[in-house]
C-alpha cells in the first residue's frame, strides 16, 4: 500500500502576505498619503522621511511630477490610503502591482 504525500495549500491571506513587497519612498521626501488617488482627496497622513510602502494594487489618477518621473498611477498603501507613485521607488515606469478594483 502506497500513501500519497501531503499536499501543502496556502489560504489566499497566505499568498496575499507573502507577495507583498515593500518599495522606498524618495530619499528626504515626505509624503502626502491622500484618501484617494489624486491630489483633489484630502490628507490621511503625511509619511516620515526613509518610509518604505507596500503597495497592494495600482490606479490611475491626478498626473503628478516626483522625483521619479511624471506619471498618473498611484498605489495603493493601505485601506483608503493612496500615494503619487512618482515618489515611490518601484524600479519601474509602469505598472508593477495589479489595478485597484
Amino acid at each position: 500500500m502506497t500513501l500519497a504525500a501531503p499536499v501543502a495549500t496556502a489560504t489566499a491571506a497566505e499568498v496575499t502576505t507573502t507577495e507583498v513587497r515593500y518599495y522606498p519612498v524618495a530619499p528626504g521626501v515626505r509624503l502626502n498619503v491622500r484618501r484617494g488617488p489624486g491630489t483633489q482627496y484630502p490628507i490621511v497622513r503625511i509619511l516620515p522621511e526613509g518610509a518604505r510602502v507596500p503597495i497592494f494594487c495600482q490606479t490611475p489618477g491626478t498626473t503628478v511630477t516626483g522625483p521619479y518621473g511624471t506619471t498618473n498611477i498611484w498605489d495603493n498603501i493601505d485601506d483608503g490610503e493612496y500615494v503619487s507613485d512618482a515618489y515611490v521607488n518601484t524600479g519601474s515606469d509602469g505598472y508593477v502591482r495589479p489595478r485597484c478594483s
